[in-house]
Order: C-alpha cells, then sequence, then structure tokens
C-alpha cells in the first residue's frame, strides 16, 4: 500500500473497539487530523447520544448519523465513526469515498468485558437487543465494508496504531 499525503483513514468497528483512543494515536502519528461524528452527531443536536437514542428511537438516531456522515467532507485526516455507521449502506458508502475502511476486529467477549457503560453508552440498539445481537448483526457489515482488517485482541492501542501506520508509511 503506498501513502498518500492528503488521504483519510476511517476506523471501523464494534463500540469500545477503541476506534476514537486508537484514531487519535494514529492521528498523531501519522500528522493527521482526527474527526469522530459521534461528537459532531452530539454537537449537531446539542444532546448526547443516549438522550437522542432515548428521544428519537434508534431509527431516528440513524438518521442524524447518517445526515452527518454523508455530510462529511475532510482530508489528511483519521475518522472514527461509530459502531453502526456500517448499519446503513449509504453510510458505509460515503466513508468509502473518503478513504479506506480500516476494521478493528476484537472477539465479542473481549467487546463484553470492555463495555462498562451499555445504558448510557449511545448505542444504537433497540429495546430487548443485547450487545450478543448487535455484534452478530454488525461483524459481517463490517468485514462485508472493509479495506483491511486488524486483529486487536490482545494488543494495547498504541500497538494498534502503530501496526496501521505501518500499513500506510510503506511505500
Amino acid at each position: 500500500m503506498i501513502y498518500v499525503a492528503k488521504s483519510n483513514l476511517i476506523l471501523i468497528g464494534m463500540p469500545a473497539s477503541g476506534k476514537s483512543t486508537i484514531g487519535v494515536l494514529l492521528a498523531k502519528r501519522l500528522g493527521k487530523g482526527f474527526v469522530d461524528t459521534d461528537l459532531i452527531i452530539q454537537q449537531r443536536e446539542d444532546a448526547l447520544l443516549q438522550d437522542i437514542l432515548n428521544h428519537c428511537g434508534v431509527s431516528g438516531f440513524l438518521d442524524r448519523e447518517q445526515s452527518v456522515i454523508c455530510s462529511l467532507a475532510c482530508a489528511n485526516s483519521v475518522v472514527a465513526p461509530g459502531g453502526s455507521a456500517v448499519c446503513r449502506p449509504d453510510m458505509a458508502m460515503h466513508l468509502k469515498t473518503l478513504g479506506p475502511l480500516v476494521y478493528l476486529q476484537l472477539p465479542e467477549q473481549a467487546i463484553v468485558s470492555r463495555m462498562r457503560n451499555l445504558s448510557t453508552r449511545g448505542i444504537a440498539m433497540e429495546v430487548g437487543e443485547t450487545l450478543h445481537d448487535i455484534y452478530r448483526q454488525r461483524k459481517p457489515l463490517y468485514e462485508q465494508y472493509a479495506d483491511m482488517t486488524v486483529d486487536c485482541d490482545g494488543k494495547s492501542a498504541a500497538q494498534i496504531s502503530e501496526e496501521i501506520a505501518s500499513m500506510f508509511l510503506r511505500k
């Protein structure tokens, strides 16, 4: 892979997979900006993600997320969209126009062990759905849209960001 100075990198994966943490480290390492679409949604709506979900439901939340993602225009950035960014094809396809999608892959048990605030985190899931249900629904979508997959199990955020950086700095 050839490193293109003005290209974006898009990190996809389950909630708690480390997209934001790794994204910041990766942006620093590559000299890129950092964009977290969850923060843009919160700023645009002037509300926390969980409050948006409570008020608008999953479909309404995804409408807002789609509006933010499909209007995203950035260059030379690492982008960390929400875990549900692959739930609608329009969102995933727009992200692919911005740069390669890197799937931060973790086994379900690792996600479960990292998830401390499931009820307040702002995860797009219907009442009665479990983290297991979300993992089972989204994993094939991450795999479908990913341009590359990074196995993150047992690695620190610094190790993962360095692994991704080395892929994009090779000539």
